[in-house]
């Protein structure tokens, strides 16, 4: 018989397909549909992340300005010598590592502390204070510091009237006083920390607690029970915080240009780094060695953090963990 004599049902029967090749066009589905949920993202991350930092590591060997991009030339290593002899560069590198001395422990202390107080069995109206404790953290940051600069005000503040009234003395000037302005920081900063006091009384209630059962039958007093049982279970949420508080310290923006108007008055105490290189690359319009700032200051954040990440593993206890 011919090959064309085969019967009908035999010519047009589909190829018997194996499960291996089922297998691999199911991957290959799976691969292509992922790409195209996360295609939004690549998109994003490359048009408006990407694409800006490479363009902007271009700018550091251009003497670029904003008033007059077409007389942009190279420059070469010009921007980072300047770095070398700027100032106010000094100065900014200064006031942000002495705010950072500060700011930085308190933003895991203070948070700690409170979660701490709001974990305890005997706290009347927990819910209540977890509440208040966290709805600041709600408030838009910009009310905030407009709320703190009258809240603050050395004449018609009320913590001066407090002060006068209560304790009988005559408060400071917080906001032009190179020495008081930076409690008025912190105290702008301790307002916000609801958010980190939250993540870490959830972690405090996830720690088993038979732990702290066997604990106290052993006779450790609570000190120890929380040195040696709560702050190595929560450890990874401590670092969490730590993390999103250095993020925070290398973007630390608003509160001095606002209060200020990025002048950074008085004598230069609130002159950071952000304020620097805002400063100099859109109020003087230097984008060339502005974009050089952004730079340094992106190699600062990742030296900071890479210490930070490699040292975490000394201190930073995982449940998983095993020796």
């Amino acid at each position: 018989m011919a090959a064309t004599d085969k019967p009908k049902a035999q010519l047009y029967a589909p190829p018997v397909t194996t499960a291996k090749a089922q297998r691999m066009s199911l991957e290959k589905s799976q691969r292509l549909w992922g790409w195209i949920f996360l295609s939004p993202w690549v998109i994003g991350f490359t048009a408006f992340t990407l694409i800006p930092m490479v363009a902007s590591l271009i700018f550091t060997f251009t003497d670029l300005k904003l008033a007059d991009p077409s007389a942009t030339q190279f420059v070469g290593l010009d921007n980072y010598r300047k770095l070398l002899n700027d100032p106010d560069l000094k100065i900014s590198l200064w006031v942000t590592l002495r705010y950072a001395l500060v700011a930085l422990p308190l933003s895991v202390i203070i948070p700690l502390s409170m979660a701490t107080l709001l974990n305890s069995k005997n706290l009347w109206a927990k819910r209540l204070f977890r509440t208040l404790f966290y709805m600041p953290y709600m408030i838009p940051l910009i009310s905030v510091i407009y709320i703190f600069s009258g809240y603050l005000n050395a004449n018609s503040g009320w913590l001066n009237r407090f002060m006068d009234s209560v304790l009988g003395i005559q408060g400071p000037d917080w906001l032009y006083d190179q020495f008081w302005i930076y409690p008025a920081l912190f105290i702008i900063g301790i307002w916000t920390t609801g958010n980190a006091m939250l993540t870490l009384l959830a972690s405090m209630q996830t720690v088993p607690t038979e732990l702290y059962e066997a604990a106290r039958v052993d006779g450790a007093s609570p000190p120890t029970i929380f040195r040696k049982i709560t702050l190595p279970m929560i450890s990874p949420v401590i670092f969490y915080n730590l993390v999103l508080s250095i993020i925070g310290l290398f973007r630390y923006f608003e509160v001095p240009y606002v209060i200020k108007n990025g002048s950074g008055d008085p004598g230069n105490a609130t002159l950071f780094f952000n304020i620097h290189f805002f400063r100099t690359a859109f109020r003087f319009q230097d984008m060339g060695y502005g974009a050089t700032l952004a730079w340094l200051l992106f190699v600062i954040a990742m030296i900071v953090t890479t210490f930070v990440f490699v040292t975490s593993q000394y201190w930073v206890f995982y449940s998983g963990d095993r020796d």
